[in-house]
């Protein structure tokens, strides 16, 4: 319930509030871990459920910038650290929001970690966790396919202004990551649990061993994978997310997610060394209320995402197209995608085409817009339509040629993102048909 201000005991009133739920609270947070081990939808709904101001079944959005104290020395505490929002007491909300923190504690869950911090996008997310964990002078491996935004980042942004390098690799090859490693400069190994748009699953499990062995921190990107898989759980130490994907799935909101210790957490949140207190890559409580109400069925969602994708790439695979899926035999990580996947929750909701040239990628995208209505050509994902793009000229533009080719990423690759609205029989006749004309 809302915490309400007793003007003739505030401080004790508000302690022992929050100490007879401590305890809850505490055990909430064991068991939503324990719980995630086993499917990602225990550990959601074993977290607390916060109630509105008057007793709403959802809780009030708390869209102050600013929060009030009864005592002076209440906010000199707040500042020292000795009281926070673990307690209740909250500052400004470019520090913490109630509402914000709400869905933190849900992304937690999701992902089984100790503590989340949700920002303004995904971005931001990343390259908050980047700065916090690397300083000048310092080295990141990362995988040569990745987002074009996150590649740019790496490859441009952070060596011209941070002094920050990185080597890319194969993350399928894992001596060229070890190779690439330099033990005392290394800070970060950084990948996608599911790499965009070519879809290689990482072995999370021996990646992470290898980069502990070293000293280094293991990043893992899993916005295309949200309950499919769960990169904590086989050793990511930090899991990030642009909650703009399919968590969301309306396209309608940008936001993103740290998920990781609490130790990370708090030092990212740090008054005087931490980048997300810093930088200030706030989300708006507003936002946070309307992601909250969504991820209750984020596994529903995920299964019939996932469920359809699946049956497309087998048809398509009949139909003589080359199709790249994680759940086809034939795929080079099926097997570990298997092994490491929550399989209740598919192999995801992507799949890609590569139809070898743009000029035929674009023809194909025509047919199956303008003439079939089978999706829409647009760049994002996790959307109840089917989302195309032709990722060369699109969310990869931003890495040189050669890049993409040893990213894997011929000209005619069609990233698409498996909606659910209609019938799945009525989308694959659009889809034939389309295919027909081609």
């Amino acid at each position: 319930m809302a915490h309400i201000l007793n003007t003739q005991n505030p401080l004790t009133k508000k302690r022992n509030d929050r100490d007879m739920e401590d305890g809850d609270a505490m055990v909430a947070k064991k068991s939503s871990l324990m719980a995630c081990e086993a499917d990602p939808a225990v550990a959601l709904a074993s977290i607390r459920h916060e109630f509105g101001e008057h007793g709403g079944v959802n809780m009030s959005i708390e869209a102050s910038a600013t929060f009030t104290v009864m005592e002076p020395d209440t906010m000199r505490r707040m500042f020292t650290g000795e009281l926070g929002p673990e307690n209740d007491f909250f500052v400004y909300s470019r520090h913490f929001n109630p509402t914000v923190l709400n869905l933190s504690r849900q992304m937690a869950a999701l992902e089984g970690t100790q503590a989340a911090y949700c920002t303004s996008s995904g971005m931001s997310a990343i390259s908050s966790v980047l700065l916090q964990l690397c300083s000048s002078g310092g080295h990141v491996v990362a995988s040569k396919t990745l987002y074009g935004g996150t590649h740019a980042l790496l490859s441009h942004f952070l060596p011209r202004t941070c002094n920050i390098t990185t080597s890319f690799v194969d993350i399928t090859d894992h001596g060229a990551v070890a190779d690439a490693i330099i033990e005392g400069r290394t800070h970060v190994l950084y990948f996608e649990s599911m790499a965009n748009p070519t879809l290689t699953v990482a072995d999370i499990p021996e990646l992470s061993r290898m980069a502990h062995e070293k000293g280094v921190t293991v990043v893992v990107d899993n916005t295309f994978t949200p309950m499919v898989l769960s990169p904590a759980k086989f050793g990511a130490d930090v899991v990030v997310h642009s909650i703009s994907k399919f968590i969301s799935g309306g396209a309608d909101i940008i936001a993103g997610a740290v998920c990781g210790s609490e130790k990370l957490v708090k030092g990212m949140m740090d008054l005087r060394g931490g980048s997300l207190m810093l930088l200030g890559p706030t989300m708006n409580a507003k936002v946070a209320f309307e992601l909250s109400e969504r991820i209750p069925h984020l596994g529903l969602r995920m299964k019939e995402h996932s469920r359809r994708a699946q049956v497309y790439a087998e048809r398509m695979r009949e139909l003589g197209m080359k199709v790249i899926y994680p759940g086809l035999k034939d795929h080079p990580q099926h097997k570990l995608a298997t092994e490491i996947v929550n399989r209740e929750y598919g192999y995801g909701g992507l799949l890609s085409i590569d139809m070898e040239t743009e000029e035929r990628a674009n023809k194909l995208m025509t047919y199956l817009q303008n003439a079939t209505q089978f999706g829409l050509m647009a760049v994002s994902l996790g959307y109840y339509e089917t989302l195309m793009s032709c990722s060369s000229s699109s969310t990869s533009s931003e890495l040189e040629p050669f890049q993409k080719a040893a990213a894997g990423i011929s000209p005619g690759l069609v990233r698409m993102s498996v909606g659910y609205a209609g019938t799945l029989e009525q989308k694959w006749t659009q889809f034939e048909k389309a295919f027909i004309r081609m």
